[in-house]
């Protein structure tokens, strides 16, 4: 069967009677540029790999080619499901569609939780690095939240500016972060050519073997994060049947081999010293100054790139979840409404936002009130990421788990084993890895209480999702309702 519509086919009723976002105004460039704007490779590196070489050691890269694989495996889920059913509302269609009105209700609140949590991290650490950038170089030592709130406002009025002119501006970003990151990557790595080693590349070289991999498996994960944006932006997408897929896979591939030559570059300007490397606040800017001076402002301008345009590209992409959800009525229906000039989900983007600065300042709250605890916003970003990620996770894991059993269901002609089956499982696997080692007793708090306020948000978006559907048993008919680009075959 055909993946691409007949013009024979028409949309159905119940598509007729909803409001669209602008159909067919990205391209595969577009929907790419943001996945990978929105992954932050500059933001999300900085942050993370001091870490993750703590944890693998000085093959370090080895863990991310392994986590780039995994990341792989969970594309081939989104590919695949898009190609069948493409919708803004990406995991909610995919697993409602499989599995019924209660878990696409419960992979709503999940799914629209984590993401907030996690664009809160983003949010706070844009205003935070362009705080430290300004002080470093300017001597200015205004609070970071103060850069946090200009930011966004100045963001959201952005994104609800259209998904044409702030995708375009996200792409832009991601192209003068990745050119910095490059031209810092390629200086060290010549400055260091005399004494090169390839023991990063090694497996043999892995801290404490395979359970060093394990451990150091869930922060490679992060690294990755922000893969599926392309999938919510199906609607907005020219041929997203086929563009979706091919913009997963580049970005994942392109990102996976961008973090080898980050990480290789870093532990080359440390001499491959992991001591040092775990010392530093932020190795790779640490390589810039050490490199040459004047780089490290070439590593600030893709810090700052990076975080804008993830905030940006992650706001567009998760928005079109809440919306869509709101359109389907799993979620208020307010959260549906589209500007009727723009065809922005504006009060999506506005709720979105709103309730991330809320979680910025009840963080911020508590730690005044209790007296204790850093108010940086790299802590709140390590934290805060944290605890988004293991709900996204949750719902990736349905994901894997849906595929086969929709293919079977909806597309019986079409499965293949290896494709619908197998790969997925594999995703599935790769999944349960991180969650365990995210999830597992024994963390320093606040770490320690994110299994528990996950359970917690679990158990009362299962219980929510059972009252609605009884009180709307009409609400499973609706999951996946708008098609992406019109047709159902």
């Amino acid at each position: 069967m055909s993946v691409v519509p007949s013009p024979s086919i028409g949309p159905r009723p119940a598509e007729q009677q909803q409001e669209r976002l602008r159909g067919g105004a990205l391209g595969l460039l577009d929907i790419a540029s943001s996945t990978m704007a929105n992954i932050g490779p500059a933001m999300s590196f900085y942050f993370s790999f001091a870490f993750l070489t703590t944890a693998s050691g000085i093959a370090s890269p080895v863990t991310i080619t392994a986590a780039g694989v995994a990341v792989a495996l969970l594309g081939n889920t989104l590919a695949q499901f898009s190609r069948a059913h493409p919708s803004a509302g990406s995991f909610i269609t995919f697993v409602g569609r499989t599995f019924g009105g209660v878990s696409a209700v419960t992979t709503a609140l999940l799914v629209t939780i984590g993401y907030i949590i996690g664009i809160s991290a983003v949010i706070a650490v844009s205003g935070g690095f362009l705080a430290t950038t300004l002080h470093y170089y300017l001597g200015w030592s205004l609070p970071w939240i103060v850069w946090t709130v200009l930011l966004t406002a100045i963001s959201a009025v952005l994104i609800a500016r259209g998904i044409v002119v702030s995708t375009k501006v996200a792409g832009f970003f991601f192209a003068v972060e990745m050119l910095m990151l490059l031209v810092v990557s390629v200086a060290a790595i010549a400055k260091h050519s005399g004494h090169l080693s390839a023991t990063p590349f090694l497996p043999s070289h892995l801290k404490n073997g395979m359970s060093g991999l394990a451990e150091s498996f869930p922060l490679a994960i992060f690294l990755f994060i922000g893969w599926e944006n392309s999938a919510a932006l199906a609607e907005e997408t020219d041929n997203p049947r086929r563009n979706v897929g091919r913009a997963v896979f580049s970005s994942v591939g392109i990102m996976a081999v961008s973090y080898v030559l980050f990480s290789y570059a870093t532990l080359t300007g440390f001499g491959y010293n992991v001591d040092k490397v775990r010392a530093s606040d932020v190795p790779f800017v640490e390589v810039a100054h050490s490199t040459l001076g004047a780089l490290a402002f070439f590593a600030y301008v893709a810090g700052l790139t990076s975080t804008l345009g993830s905030l940006i590209s992650g706001t567009n992409s998760q928005t079109r979840l809440l919306f869509n959800a709101g359109r389907e009525r799993l979620l208020p229906a307010f959260l549906g409404y589209v500007h009727p000039i723009r065809r922005t989900p504006t009060n999506a983007i506005i709720t979105f936002i709103t309730a991330a600065l809320l979680i910025i300042g009840g963080w911020g709250l508590g730690h005044i009130l209790g007296g204790h605890g850093s108010m940086d916003a790299t802590v709140f970003f390590a934290q805060a990421s944290t605890m988004g990620t293991i709900l996204i996770l949750i719902v990736y894991l349905a994901a894997n788990i849906a595929l086969p059993f929709y293919y079977r269901r909806y597309r019986p002609t079409e499965f293949r084993v290896v494709k619908h089956m197998v790969l997925p499982m594999l995703g599935a696997l790769a999944i349960v890895i991180p969650l365990y080692y995210l999830l597992k007793p024994g963390q320093p708090a606040p770490y320690s209480w994110f299994p528990y306020l996950s359970l917690g948000l679990l158990a009362v978006s299962v219980v929510y999702a059972l009252v609605l559907t009884r009180r709307d048993p009409a609400l499973g008919e609706r999951v996946g309702a708008v098609v992406a680009d019109g047709y159902e075959e």
